[in-house]
């Protein structure tokens, strides 16, 4: 009875998959069909300065439940084999790319650009967005709940642990906590 179930439930997930990718490629959204992709992820492409948005899903990229990519007219890269964790929130405005074998664990928020701060006589809503492009190397874990801002570049091998801020770039195989997120030591 068991083994009967468990094949059920690996039927439902390969369905619910199949049903993901079609979904995904009909809004525009470049996959390739050994990715895995989970319910309820919202993509959308955007239009932005005269073009539409690109989202570009490579080989064994899995998105876990309700993963947000809104490329905004930007672009969202993701490379061979990452795992986007549940409830990460990834916007695309100034491009982001994220390196292959990455590890981003749930509830990150990856961002690429940030609002322009007016003086007092203008509304900061109505004014355009500084386009900052992120950049996260390959082999990277982003620990639960980091928050990457607009323009920094994570380099290959680093280390981000729950919760921090990166708002500075980090070299290469750094391990780094907290709020802003600072360097506590290599994995050299």
């Amino acid at each position: 009875m068991l083994l009967l179930f468990n094949r059920l439930i690996t039927q439902q997930k390969k369905l619910i998959n199949i049903w993901q990718q079609f979904h995904l490629k009909l809004i525009g959204v470049e996959l390739v069909p050994s990715c895995t992709i989970n319910q309820q992820i919202s993509a959308r492409l955007g239009f932005a300065n005269g073009s539409f948005g690109k989202i570009s899903l490579s080989s064994n990229v899995e998105l876990e439940q309700g993963v947000v990519l809104h490329a905004w007219g930007g672009n969202i890269t993701i490379k061979d084999n990452v795992f986007i964790g549940p409830y990460t929130v990834i916007y695309g405005h100034g491009g982001v790319t994220i390196g292959q074998d990455s590890l981003i664990a749930m509830h990150c928020r990856i961002l690429s650009s940030n609002h322009t701060v007016p003086d007092e006589c203008d509304r900061i809503r109505w004014q355009p967005d500084i386009l900052r492009p992120t950049t996260i190397g390959k082999d990277v874990w982003l620990g639960a709940g980091v928050t990457v801002l607009g323009g920094v570049t994570i380099g290959d091998g680093c280390v981000v642990g729950a919760g921090a801020v990166v708002t500075k770039d980090l070299p290469p195989y750094s391990i780094a906590v907290g709020v802003p997120a600072k360097v506590i030591k290599t994995r050299i």
